[in-house]
């Protein structure tokens, strides 16, 4: 059986990704792993209950939320929040 897997980045906070490290190791997993049989757990216990509806925002018209960031970049908008500057303005 062939498995395709793709990476990607996630963000933990960090006393929570050595909790699951900690526990992947005391299983004799990988942390994937871990994180895959606790989505997989997740996924199959989603009654979709507790959805809320979906709500519309109104479009604003003001222009770009800041000069230079790129709001269809994730790695762009977590750089201006977390440090005020978009990586294309340090250029």
């Amino acid at each position: 059986m062939s498995r395709h897997m793709k990476r990607t980045t996630v963000r933990l906070n960090d006393k929570l990704l050595e909790d699951a490290k900690r526990e992947a190791r005391r299983r004799g997993k990988t942390l994937t792993a871990l994180i895959e049989d606790g989505l997989r757990r997740e996924l199959a216990n989603s009654d979709g209950k507790g959805r809320q509806a979906r709500i519309r925002l109104p479009a604003g018209r003001c222009g770009p939320a800041a000069p230079g960031l790129d709001l269809s970049s994730n790695a762009s908008v977590q750089e201006f929040l977390d440090e005020g500057v978009p990586r294309n303005k340090l250029r």
